[in-house]
């Protein structure tokens, strides 16, 4: 089993005095956890420099906690907003059309799935939440990388070959800088079996207060339930999934 590492246990039990103190000096912070003063010493400098804390001139000098903390808990709190409004409303578009539908962000080259909701079809696609896929080779990656600037999709590019999860995966980076292009005057991305040769799948952006693309929706279906009139319906359908999570996570659209 792996082991956890005393140092940052005890950076962690310093952070959490703050729970229900404004401000420590080290002597305090020493005597209730009961530490060497030289390794508390040692901690808070390091929790200082990294902004975790901010020390507060004096005598003796104390500590209160850094923006990295709000911003932590403000992107926790985001995420369970997320989570819980992308679940009411991929119920909702599922229930429209009995087929699976996800929501997923983007983390690094990979997408993970924030929510689901399965068809009830005896065929049907099998994902789980959690599921971590190569980007590029999905709807809703594919939307989430068409929201990168150039600097950010160069880093993820440049993290090495892209490896195709089927024959019709795009692996050639130029290729799919230029898919990625019709992605944005579509405003919507397909994954014609290219995550699974028997699945096709369309998604759209989520996007916050600021108009960042902050996840996708996508609306999943076997091959053999997949027809053009099908396709335009379950897009447009998708889209207004994507529109009114965007509403609930803030996002206020432009008239055109």
């Amino acid at each position: 089993m792996p082991r956890v590492v005393p140092a940052v246990i005890r950076a962690l039990d310093i952070l959490e005095l703050f729970l229900d103190r404004p401000e420590l000096s080290a002597r305090e912070v020493t005597e209730r956890l009961d530490l060497p003063r030289t390794t508390v010493h040692e901690l808070l400098v390091t929790l200082v420099d990294r902004s975790y804390l901010i020390s507060v001139p004096g005598q003796p000098v104390r500590y209160r906690l850094g923006m990295p903390l709000f911003q932590l808990g403000a992107a926790f709190s985001g995420r369970l907003d997320l989570v819980r409004e992308a679940q009411s409303v991929t119920r909702d578009v599922a229930a429209a059309c009995d087929e699976a539908v996800h929501v997923a962000v983007l983390d690094g080259a990979d997408v993970i799935y924030l929510a689901k909701v399965d068809s009830t079809h005896p065929v049907r696609m099998v994902s789980a939440v959690g599921r971590r896929l190569p980007a590029h080779c999905t709807a809703v990656g594919k939307v989430l990388l068409s929201g990168l600037d150039q600097a950010g999709l160069d880093a993820v590019l440049s993290k090495g070959p892209l490896a195709g999860m089927t024959p019709d995966s795009i692996t050639d980076p130029d290729s799919l800088r230029a898919h990625l292009e019709r992605v944005r005057a579509e405003s919507v991305a397909v994954d014609i079996g290219e995550s699974d040769s028997a699945m096709r799948c369309v998604a759209a952006a989520v996007r916050d207060h600021s108009g960042t693309i902050i996840a996708a929706m996508s609306l999943s279906a076997p091959i053999i339930r997949w027809t053009p009139q099908a396709h335009v319906e379950w897009a447009e359908l998708v889209r207004e999934g994507a529109a009114t999570l965007s509403a609930r996570m803030g996002y206020v659209s432009q008239p055109r």
